[in-house]
């Protein structure tokens, strides 16, 4: 699809359909959970999956052209009490599995920060403001029903394949309405010029937001003062205590991985433990 294409190598052609009632199941993600926290014991275990707002955003509007609705879903309020029911019993699942960290990871935003693909989704008739809000109360209704010994957290995410990328554009169109989600942190890509600067912060209230400086993409390592630097600049619109420091995505986001080695990505992490604990301390 001509919104998600990467500036570079091209990943495998997939679609999503829509055949009956959604609806979650013995989900292999459940076993992938399990094994994890098999090997990590005691420590606390992250579980990421798709955000809602993808089971909307892949069929409904990157395929508007060619989607055509089962009948259960012609009335459209019906898919988003289907995707609410189906992620409220994803995180029942997981919760009862031990699971106390949940990521929601969304594309949507990212392509909702791109000027041009605003322009041609508007060209096709759609109004991306209507369906941010639509992703927000689908999601606020799911999270209402969220344990209070749980974190449920969402990245922010503008493309990852092959160290690649396929959105580009500052948080400053969507930040009013994203942080309205009721998210217990947001994982905000930041590691270039091509996520804006950080005034679209002053919007989080007392949220808590992770700033992705560091890039998952490359294995060259930041200058720590320029990181630095970059987050007092944050400063400006958030307290410290309401930021915290990531790279700006995962290392593999699709099976084939980013151009690193392993042991470059350890080195990535290890550097922003560094910078972590120059800022905030141990």
């Amino acid at each position: 699809h001509w919104s998600v294409e990467f500036k570079g190598p091209k990943p495998k052609g997939a679609q999503l359909a829509f055949t009956g009632k959604i609806a979650f199941g013995e989900h292999p993600f459940l076993e992938h959970f399990r094994k994890l926290q098999e090997i990590a014991g005691n420590h606390l275990v992250k579980q990421t999956i798709p955000s809602p707002s993808m089971l909307h955003l892949i069929p409904c509007i990157r395929g508007k052209e060619s989607y055509r609705p089962i009948e259960r879903y012609q009335d459209e309020s019906n898919l988003y009490d289907d995707i609410v029911e189906t992620y409220q019993d994803a995180i029942r699942a997981f919760y009862n599995l031990g699971c106390r960290y949940l990521q929601f990871d969304d594309t949507s935003w990212g392509e909702f920060c791109d000027i041009e693909k605003r322009a041609a989704y508007e060209a096709l008739g759609i109004d991306l403001n209507k369906v941010a809000h639509d992703y927000v109360d689908c999601i606020n209704r799911i999270l209402a029903s969220k344990p209070a010994d749980m974190t449920i957290t969402t990245h922010i995410c503008r493309g990852n394949f092959r160290s690649t990328w396929f959105s580009s554009g500052g948080y400053d169109p969507v930040a009013k309405t994203l942080f309205q989600a009721n998210y217990d942190g947001f994982f905000l890509e930041y590691d270039s010029d091509r996520s804006g600067d950080f005034a679209p912060l002053a919007h989080a209230g007392n949220r808590i937001v992770v700033l992705g400086l560091l890039t998952s993409k490359f294995p060259e390592l930041e200058d720590e003062n320029a990181v630095i630097a970059r987050i007092r600049e944050a400063e400006k619109y958030l307290p410290l205590e309401q930021l915290r420091l990531s790279t700006q995505c995962g290392f593999s986001s699709t099976e084939e991985g980013n151009v690193m080695t392993e042991d470059e990505q350890w080195a990535k992490l290890a550097h922003v433990k560094r910078i972590a604990e120059k800022v905030w301390g141990n």
